[in-house]
């Protein structure tokens, strides 16, 4: 019996091995580079195939210059495994990884190219990095530490600019969430023009408590001059809510979260934020930071086209479970999520924004088309990217993944056109 059992085990294993070595050989054979003559100048083509995630048809795309310049319908082929291809992910609330702290003013450009390739082996082609509240001086030196990037041709297709979560948010406590009250402060226009200048003015989403003073001059502030404004940790009125909307605000920061344990069941900031239309909120889908049944009425009040999926990713994420101190207080990350027990609040999430495509197709029955827009062409349209969509023209950031148990596991990342990680 032992060798029976022995015998199909190593079979099994067998099985395994060939049907990944199946995927990394059709993977390799499907990505063609061959130059091309185009109006006198040579332009590198490649050939890409894969199951399209909108439909689940096959597809070729030929990428050319770093962009989709052609997609090909193909007849379905029997026994051929399915991997999908989709556009990269974007990740608007990403605050380090990988033991890299964006927040950290001794930074160097070593640590981000560290952070963006472990994020591509999450599928995540885009993101913005993002700073919480903090004292002036570091904000300042963290914006122009970051700006770095875009002097690395590399990893600068990465990051098209970055998110300012704070200061200028609620400072009491629940609201705040794990922000520190000490560097809480109201709006000021000047203060955020020098974070605009060290950052080379690539600040282009800033999160803002709406009733804080001066919250909504500022708001229009920042609409004027193109930014993306979103409403989070607050305690905002209906009123207050309606007035932030109409002074340009368009989306609401990890909706659920940044909030108060205890809250009035009818005047609280859900349901005003809920119910503008021209809210787009963003949802950390985790499984942690809010339960199933709050996805599923966010998703189903507004919709696969007006919901946005963040990770809200912290530099613990992707390392050993454990006991650690940040900004001098005492966190606890689990495999899933970290937690500051001082104030019962979590402190971040330690999960990519992959596994929240994956949940919220479980929270919600909604189709793998559906939960892929929700983290590549809703935030990509948000911010006007050429980018997060399979169209011809658009930027060829496409990632390759196999489903397995729910969960998305990528295969391969392609950003502007070249192979930034293999899995095998």
């Amino acid at each position: 019996m032992f060798y029976l059992l022995n015998f199909k085990k190593n079979n099994m294993n067998m099985k395994i091995f060939l049907t990944r070595s199946y995927i990394l050989f059709l993977i390799i054979f499907s990505l063609v580079s061959s130059p091309q003559l185009i109006h006198g100048q040579k332009i590198e083509q490649k050939v890409i195939k894969g199951i399209l995630y909108s439909d689940k048809t096959p597809v070729e795309i030929i990428i050319s210059d770093g962009k989709i310049s052609e997609i090909v319908r193909l007849e379905k082929e029997n026994k051929t495994p399915e991997i999908y291809l989709a556009p990269g992910l974007i990740d608007l609330q990403i605050n380090g990884y990988m033991g890299v702290n964006f927040g950290n003013p001794d930074l160097n450009i070593n640590d981000l190219r560290k952070a963006v390739k472990s994020l591509w082996k999450e599928g995540v082609t885009t993101f913005l990095p993002t700073l919480t509240s903090a004292d002036h001086e570091k904000l300042i030196k963290c914006f122009a530490v970051l700006s770095q990037v875009f002097d690395d041709p590399e990893i600068s297709p990465s990051i098209p600019g970055f998110h300012l979560e704070g200061p200028y948010i609620s400072p009491v406590k629940g609201f705040r969430g794990a922000h520190l009250e000490k560097y809480i402060r109201p709006p000021d226009w000047e203060e955020f023009l020098q974070y605009q200048k060290a950052s080379r003015n690539k600040i282009i989403l800033v999160t803002v408590a709406p009733e804080i003073d001066g919250a909504i001059p500022f708001i229009r502030k920042c609409t004027e001059r193109g930014l993306v404004v979103s409403l989070g940790h607050h305690n905002g009125t209906a009123e207050i809510i309606r007035q932030a909307a109409d002074a340009g605000a368009r989306m609401s920061t990890h909706l659920g979260n940044g909030c108060a344990n205890m809250i009035n069941r009818h005047l609280n900031p859900l349901w005003p934020q809920l119910a503008d239309s021209r809210l787009t909120p963003t949802l950390i889908v985790d499984g942690y930071h809010l339960t199933p049944e709050e996805v599923q009425v966010f998703f189903q009040v507004k919709g696969p086209d007006n919901t946005i999926l963040v990770s809200d990713a912290v530099d613990l994420a992707g390392l050993e479970p454990g006991e650690y101190i940040k900004d001098g207080r005492k966190v606890v990350l689990t495999p899933n999520v970290v937690r500051f027990p001082a104030e019962n609040v979590l402190a971040g999430a330690a999960l990519p924004i992959s596994v929240c495509v994956g949940n919220i197709m479980r929270f919600t029955q909604c189709n793998l088309g559906q939960a892929i827009d929700m983290a590549s062409a809703n935030p990509a349209r948000m911010f006007n990217l050429n980018l997060g969509e399979i169209s011809t023209g658009k930027r060829a950031d496409l990632i390759l993944f196999t489903i397995e148990e729910g969960k998305l596991i990528i295969q391969q990342t392609i950003v502007a056109g070249k192979v930034v990680y293999s899995r095998n």
